[in-house]
């Protein structure tokens, strides 16, 4: 559960899902409102969360929690799960989501699909295939009974307009496949980088809204209409309608990948994504989720109150205060289920690569392949939702070589983390360490390793202030030690990187085992302390 003390229930505080939440996908049923967002190459696949006021929000179980829904082994860094759309019709609620399995260079393989389930907390169903030709995909159901289905489309030849426009083709329900022609009914505007697009209807006009400027501090939400679904539609004259001032460091960056709500009351708000540097326009928390209140003008365009800057804090609707469900920040693994904050990197939680019942009380990790891999990496991490943070872990592993190692892990992706881990040296024997990839290229972080008596837990620690990290360690009941010099984190960042990307610092517990002897490691607790 996010941290909510001293709420002013009269306002929105934004960011309301704070870390990595990109892509929000707003939608309401009923009383109940529901944000979907991004996961990328992290299991399971699309968070959402439920909230009744749009200021207090729980997470609730992931849509996309087995194989045969999503295989992300093999996926590069920032593929996996794109911008998750989710509608509600008749009774039944639809999750549309891409795959991505490259993302590199001209291609980008985006494979589009479409669960749903009768229960938002699932089970859901098995996907339904709908195509490959872009992605950002969403579903929408018009007023007679027909549903649409729209994305981005990729042009990968040269000398194109690689963002070429946004598609639309029926959906049958009856032959679970997209039907009938496909048309591209908006090139975007002046800003570009056209994406994530959203239908609405509204006073007899179909509303396009769409991400441009690209997710980065050009951001922006654009708004489109027109009489008929299929065009031609005209843009905004005011456009953007939301976007981000970088002069203005107190502000939320990043604006824009937009969807919108109305309440009960006939309030209107959109959620989007957003971001906020740490230090140099570095976004170690990743592109988070904010909340806008809007309105309608006379002439039936829409506007973000306060607008087109994102806000801080904002009016909330005035509905009951929601009492969102709390999920303690200390874990002690006393459950058979890991909870709902715990993410795994590409793999499901099927196997036997971890286990919660063979040490009744402890998390076992087997150690399996390198913090490089796309494939087997035995890690359980959760997202790093706050700029200043206590983390602590206890561990009970005895390896026997130096391809063996655990420890406490700030990660981002293949090419850049940090790893407080405890391995075994030829000399030494068990001893403790700092490694970090930063760009890519490996580095030790001490001069020498510390040795560690055998048979002892080592509890580890990290402090985070912000862009900076500090470790320290400590076995059985001594005392605290700090351990290497304060580090630099601001490589873990979408924006900090030899290629954009797009998830966030995730941070946790790790085991590798190079050798393939899958040497275990056992952690008693987790705790994640947020330090005003």
């Amino acid at each position: 559960m996010l941290k909510k003390e001293c709420i002013d229930l009269t306002k929105i505080q934004n960011p309301v899902l704070p870390g990595y939440h990109p892509d929000p996908s707003i939608l309401r049923v009923e009383d109940d409102y529901y944000i979907a967002v991004s996961t990328f190459e992290w299991f399971p696949g699309v968070q959402i969360y439920h909230s009744k006021d749009l200021v207090n929000w729980e997470l609730l179980p992931y849509p996309l929690n087995r194989k045969s829904q999503l295989n992300m082994k093999g996926n590069v860094n920032s593929g996996g799960v794109w911008a998750p759309c989710l509608s509600y019709d008749n009774g039944l609620f639809y999750l549309i989501y891409t795959d991505v399995k490259s993302r590199q260079g001209a291609f980008k393989d985006t494979h589009n699909y479409l669960v749903t389930a009768s229960n938002i907390e699932g089970p859901w169903s098995e996907p339904i295939y709908m195509n490959s030709s872009g992605f950002d995909p969403s579903l929408f159901h018009d007023d007679d009974g027909r549903k649409w289905f729209v994305n981005m489309i990729w042009d990968h030849r040269k000398g194109t307009n690689s963002f070429a426009g946004i598609a639309l083709q029926e959906y049958s329900v009856k032959e679970q496949k997209l039907v009938g022609p496909i048309q591209n009914i908006f090139k975007g505007s002046e800003l570009g980088l056209t994406e994530a697009p959203h239908l609405y209807k509204k006073n007899g006009y179909y509303y396009l809204l769409t991400a441009e400027g690209g997710t980065w501090y050009t951001h922006a939400a654009t708004m489109a209409r027109s009489k008929s679904l299929c065009g031609p539609y005209e843009i905004d004259p005011t456009n953007p309608i939301l976007t981000g001032d970088k002069k203005k460091t107190d502000q939320l960056q990043k604006a824009g990948h937009g969807s919108l709500v109305e309440t009960q009351n006939g309030e209107w708000y959109m959620a989007h994504l957003c971001g906020r540097p740490v230090i140099e326009d570095k976004c170690i928390l990743g592109r988070e989720t904010a909340i806008q209140k809007c309105y309608w003008t006379d002439d039936d365009w829409i506007r973000v109150e306060g607008g087109p800057d994102p806000s801080l804090k904002v009016e909330a609707p005035d509905l009951p205060a929601f009492e969102a469900k709390k999920i303690p920040n200390k874990d002690p693994f006393d459950e058979k289920n890991l909870r709902l904050y715990w993410n795994s990197l590409r793999r499901t939680f099927e196997g036997n690569w971890f286990s919660l019942t063979e040490r009744p009380g402890y998390l076992r990790l087997y150690g399996q392949e390198s913090m490089s891999s796309f494939h087997h990496q035995s890690m359980i991490m959760r997202r790093l939702e706050h700029f200043n943070t206590e983390l602590e872990t206890v561990v009970e592993f005895e390896p026997e070589n130096f391809q063996q190692m655990a420890g406490l892990m700030l990660y981002y992706d293949t090419n850049d983390h940090v790893y407080l881990r405890i391995t075994d040296h030829e000399e030494k024997g068990k001893c403790i360490g700092i490694i970090e990839t930063k760009y890519g290229k490996y580095d030790e972080l001490l001069e020498e390793d510390i040795v560690l008596p055998k048979e002892k837990k080592v509890y580890l620690k990290a402090e985070i202030n912000r862009h900076l990290v500090q470790f320290y360690f400590k076995v059985e009941e001594g005392d605290w030690q700090i351990i290497g010099e304060k580090i630099d984190i601001g490589h873990l960042s979408d924006d900090d990187a030899e290629y954009i990307r797009f998830t966030g610092t995730f941070v946790g517990m790790a085991a590798q085992d190079l050798s393939g002897q899958q040497k275990h490691a056992d952690f008693d607790f987790f705790n994640y302390k947020v330090i005003d």
